[in-house]
């Protein structure tokens, strides 16, 4: 056990319930340090106080912001009381201990950001520093943080003078986590980023990618809020696959639209007349794919729609913007499927990605090609109905991952080829899987084509329409394959990669 406690330093934005505990402190001959509305509450209550200017000789100037932070101050609390250098510089410099500190932060998150102003004022400068340097001398020096610990330091000092070795150690991980969480708020506040997601402890999944895996999930202001209206807990792969869903959702706002995803990638999507008649089409899509999946809706679902899902089988989650009540009913007789209701479909500004090198950010795909950008190669004879299944294939290639070729027709996905390492593999898969719906079908790719192959293999199977972004050195031999099997092409000049 170190020395007596025989001075402490009081700064506190809230004074609510400090008074008791200082009292105790004062009774004990703690000497008390204040600075500014502390010590003209503390000296208001009978308490005999020592100002912090007392100690820097030195005034609180620029309206408070600068009061503590002085060598006298941080000298006072982080020597070493065991270390023969620190304690000669403390007595050539006249530097007095501190042995206790007890401060609060100003309430940064409680300010409303439409008072600019009052919300920069309330980025607490001293009280995190001081709090910092006790926590870091936690071998010499109490640190508080929290008015629920008051009752544990005051019986410590009460039969040793001064608290355990044990107890500091715990009083300052508190520090540094608080500490850590009062600097999120402050970083997202400026700039609504990646770290803000750190401002809290998370919380606990089912299990990540699988079971044996731990994980958490963060969630930030600017975060999609969604509500879970019935069903199990989320694991990590249903977020990553929820993810997915909504920002292809985004992109058929203003349509009657259905997406089922599985790994992140819509195996079946389309556009109906109404909900009903989407989501048909895109289970039919790939029936089997769609066992287990997430669909997406992107208008309410109805009492139709929902008895719909039902009769199709098992899913794991059902979102939509909102639910009729018997449809919603419905759906809560499949025990297991998850039922969650979003405010809106949006996507982020920026994209983030932890590495093992380290932290990616990146602008959003947030690129919109309409049929006016295209440029159109061998043929500006494409008809309307083209030009709508075109629109809609090119959105649903920006949601698969690359290489990525996808196959439309009739407002409804035939024929995917997903993730390849090549994109005439990623043709072949996709007219595979077409079979005879290739034949007259669209067919959008992420990026250009490298080679003329897949265009030969893509024009024996029936396709009259691709839409691609160009930009291959050998675009002149894929142009002159294309006119040679008669194939329309048009290009957006715009890669849709999705690593």
């Amino acid at each position: 056990m170190i020395n007596k406690i025989s001075s402490a330093l009081i700064s506190v934005f809230d004074k609510k319930g400090i008074l008791p505990f200082v009292n105790f402190l004062y009774k004990k001959n703690v000497k008390i340090i204040s600075t500014g509305g502390t010590a003209k509450f503390l000296k208001k209550n009978g308490i005999k106080i020592f100002k912090v200017n007392d100690l820097t000789n030195f005034p609180e100037i620029l309206d408070g912001r600068v009061k503590t932070l002085h060598p006298n101050v941080f000298g006072g609390i982080l020597f070493r009381r065991d270390n023969k250098k620190d304690l000669e510089e403390v007595s050539k410099n006249k530097i007095s201990p501190i042995d206790l500190v007890l401060v609060n932060l100003y309430p940064f998150d409680k300010v409303s950001a439409k008072d600019f102003t009052k919300k920069i004022e309330m980025i607490d400068i001293g009280g995190p520093s001081i709090l910092r340097a006790a926590a870091k001398n936690f071998q010499f020096t109490t640190v508080l943080s929290e008015k629920s610990d008051f009752k544990l330091v005051k019986k410590e000092i009460d039969k040793f003078g001064n608290t355990s070795l044990e107890t500091r150690q715990n009083l300052a991980a508190k520090v540094f986590s608080q500490t850590t969480k009062y600097d999120a708020k402050i970083a997202k506040f400026f700039d609504k980023g990646f770290f803000a997601a750190f401002g809290n402890n998370g919380k606990e999944l089912r299990y990540g990618e699988n079971p044996h895996q731990k994980a958490k999930f963060f969630s930030e202001k600017e975060s999609i809020k969604f509500e879970k209206l019935h069903g199990k807990e989320m694991s990590y792969c249903n977020f990553l696959d929820t993810d997915a869903a909504i920002g292809l959702g985004s992109e058929f706002i203003d349509q009657n639209f259905c997406a089922i995803f599985k790994h992140a990638n819509p195996c079946g999507a389309a556009i109906g007349k109404n909900i009903r008649e989407a989501f048909l089409k895109a289970h039919n899509a790939d029936p089997i794919s769609a066992f287990g999946g997430i669909i997406v809706l992107s208008k309410k679902c109805d009492i139709k729609t929902a008895k719909e899902i039902v009769k199709a089988g098992f899913f794991e989650i059902i979102l939509a913007l909102d639910f009729d009540k018997v449809a919603l009913e419905v759906l809560k007789k499949k025990k297991n499927l998850r039922v969650l209701k979003i405010k809106k479909f949006k996507i982020p500004k920026k994209n983030f990605r932890k590495t093992n090198l380290g932290i990616l950010e990146q602008d959003a795909d947030q690129s919109v090609i309409s049929s006016k950008d295209l440029k159109y190669i061998n043929s500006d004879k494409i008809n309307q109905k083209e030009k709508v299944e075109l629109d809609f294939a090119w959105k649903i290639c920006k949601y698969l991952k690359s290489n990525a070729i996808v196959l439309v027709k009739d407002g409804v996905t035939v024929g995917l080829g997903i993730g390849q390492t090549s994109r005439v593999n990623s043709m072949k898969i996709a007219i595979s899987f077409a079979g005879k719906n290739a034949k007259n079908a669209v067919c959008a790719s992420d990026a250009f084509f490298p080679f003329p192959d897949a265009i030969e293999i893509a024009a024996k199977a029936g396709i009259k329409t691709i839409i691609q972004p160009g930009g291959s050195i050998r675009d002149n031999d894929v142009f002159k394959k294309a006119k040679e099997m008669n194939i329309k092409m048009c290009l957006t000049a715009t890669r849709v990669f999705r690593h």
